[in-house]
């Protein structure tokens, strides 16, 4: 979508009022009977002391797809989402660690359903934006264990040409590893490079742990792959009204959300409070998967359950920018409609 096509879609949005005028008011209306499925795994004993049991993490996995795909079997449903051609990226979010981030036992799964859908190990790259996150999280193992590629997005560099520029664009403060950093030329620090790891990936597949970030309102698909995506981010981190303007048009480049296949919510753990960083004291044991291919439904979905644990733990609720959410609907990457959102339950 062009710039001005997206002005005009914002601008008649603005004038027929779409707009929340406050936090708690912030679903788009009802403009078609679009529906949206997503499919949510109840799994039992999923794991232990707060580890996750791999076997029973990829059986449940399992389940989900083939339910979300409709095939019978896992390799079938794989091959429905990726060819043996393709460069696989699976991007994780990896700073809270091993327990709260991305669970690895949930990445294991994936990675040997595509092994066995035919995908070469070579082809698929575990990604986040570094690579001391990844290491920490227990990510490096796989690259012995399945001979697949783990990368980070600052080590790999930035593209030159590939980048977010906003219509009202913030200078950033530059840091070490972004592609501008030391320049001093005019209009430095105005630019959000792509990251070179997604040149040559075909197809992404986002997974992301249920844990609350207090401006984006939970470390979702939105934040994860558009924050990990490019460099300079510093300018949007911190700020809800920035981030609700840079989560959605990132994600909406060609190089970042044309490319994912396949969205999939950590959920064994829920961390309602603390995030991004790891507090296990304020997550509760959910032992759920949820897939489905529309982001805006899942980090709706996710910030609904956790609105309702800090309600149960008598925590207030943080602002939160829904605005994120409002915002990818005009530029038309999902639907934040809850009561559009079919959910599907296997157990």
């Amino acid at each position: 979508m062009s710039r001005n096509a997206r002005f005009q879609l914002l601008l008649s949005a603005f004038l027929a009022g779409i707009f929340p005028a406050a936090g708690a008011d912030f679903f788009a209306p009802h403009t078609t009977n679009a529906t949206v499925r997503i499919v949510e795994v109840d799994g039992v004993a999923l794991q232990n002391a707060f580890l996750a049991d791999e076997a029973k993490v990829a059986v449940a996995f399992d389940s989900g797809l083939k339910a979300l795909t409709g095939c019978a079997n896992v390799s079938g449903a794989w091959r429905s989402l990726v060819r043996t051609n393709d460069i696989v990226g699976i991007k994780v979010f990896s700073a809270p660690g091993a327990l709260s981030g991305t669970r690895p036992a949930v990445v294991a799964a994936i990675v040997r359903g595509l092994i066995e859908a035919g995908l070469p190990p070579a082809q698929i790259i575990i990604w986040d934006k570094r690579v001391a996150d990844l290491r920490a999280a227990g990510f490096f193992e796989f690259t012995e264990k399945f001979g697949v590629r783990v990368a980070g997005a600052v080590e790999a560099g930035y593209e030159t040409t590939n980048f977010y520029l906003p219509e009202s664009p913030v200078v950033g403060s530059l840091v070490w590893g972004d592609l501008e950093f030391g320049k001093k030329e005019a209009g430095a620090g105005k630019k959000s490079h792509v990251t070179k790891l997604l040149t040559p990936m075909t197809k992404i597949i986002s997974v992301v742990p249920l844990v609350n970030e207090n401006d984006a309102g939970v470390c979702g698909h939105f934040y994860s792959l558009a924050l990990g995506s490019v460099d300079n981010t510093r300018r949007f981190e911190g700020d809800a009204a920035r981030l609700a303007v840079a989560l959605p048009e990132i994600y909406a480049l060609p190089s970042v959300g044309d490319r994912v296949v396949l969205q999939v919510t950590d959920a064994l753990l829920a961390q309602y409070q603390g995030g991004p960083a790891s507090s296990i004291q304020f997550s509760t044991v959910r032992n759920q998967l949820w897939l489905g291919h529309d982001p805006v439904a899942l980090d709706m979905l996710a910030l609904r359950e956790l609105g309702r644990e800090r309600k149960a733990s008598g925590i207030p609720q943080p602002p939160g920018s829904y605005e994120i959410y409002t915002n990818a609907v005009l530029l038309q990457l999902g639907l934040n409609d809850l009561s559009r959102i079919q959910v599907e339950k296997v157990r």
